[in-house]
């Protein structure tokens, strides 16, 4: 995007980006709207409290983070990188940071299925995971890492800055400017920027996309059984997503 873009949002660059269920690719391409081209009003906003509730019930204890205060920096991080705005909820009121806390608690967070072998070197970016922290590990230490750079550049934690001071820390993590050890600052956010857009667009089995209101957003179906009905029509239709957790078995 380029800088003379004024006004234009994340939500905005999510929605005319193509990004959707399914279309995620590596690379810079959420990363390019935090902290550059954000909407000046788009702060980090808290779940809504309209008391709508979905069709689809999902479970929504913690099962990995052991402490609010982790728990809360990561909340406000995935906010800051998929906001709430007049498209509808962001990632707090998706319910991503539970879908990420669950993943991080099974086979994903403890790379069950990988190759965990050395030798770790800083690859590129196209080469995959390089280190030997498992993701348990490197999401505590990202987030510890947010924490410990709010204190030292504003003298307070990261749950309590401003909306703009959270995009400069993300960005410099997304730069890979911060240090850390065991691992590069750019590699967490790179984590971090994917599990938020997992947890917005995946089925809500998995505890996030909440009213499965990220598929609406993009007007998405979801599992539907059949589209026999509508295969044929020349016009685009608006179908009302479905969830596996509804769909007869």
């Amino acid at each position: 995007m380029a800088k003379n873009d004024k006004g234009l949002s994340r939500r905005d660059f999510l929605k005319t980006s193509g990004i959707a269920a399914g279309t995620l690719v590596g690379g810079g391409l959420i990363g390019g709207a935090i902290g550059y081209n954000v909407r000046k009003d788009s702060g980090t906003r808290k779940p809504r409290e309209d008391g709508r509730e979905g069709n689809i019930a999902s479970p929504k204890g913690r099962k990995f983070f052991k402490n609010n205060r982790d728990f809360d920096i990561l909340s406000q991080a995935t906010e800051r990188i998929f906001p709430e705005d007049d498209l509808g909820p962001g990632a707090i009121g998706l319910g991503v940071p539970y879908f990420i806390d669950n993943q991080l608690a099974g086979s994903y967070g403890v790379n069950a299925r990988e190759y965990m072998q050395g030798p770790f070197d800083v690859g590129e970016p196209t080469q995959g995971y390089q280190t030997p922290l498992i993701r348990q590990e490197v999401f505590l230490r990202g987030i510890r890492k947010l924490e410990q750079e709010a204190q030292r550049r504003f003298n307070e934690s990261f749950v309590k800055l401003e909306g703009e001071q959270m995009d400069e820390i993300l960005t410099d993590f997304q730069k890979g400017e911060v240090k850390m050890d065991g691992l590069t600052s750019d590699f967490f956010f790179q984590l971090l920027r994917s599990a938020t857009l997992e947890g917005a667009y995946a089925d809500p089995i998995y505890s996030g996309n909440n009213n499965m209101d990220g598929w609406r957003m993009k007007n998405y179906p979801g599992n539907q059984m059949a589209y026999i009905n509508d295969i044929e029509s020349e016009e685009f239709k608006k179908i009302e997503p479905q969830s596996l957790a509804s769909m007869d078995h």
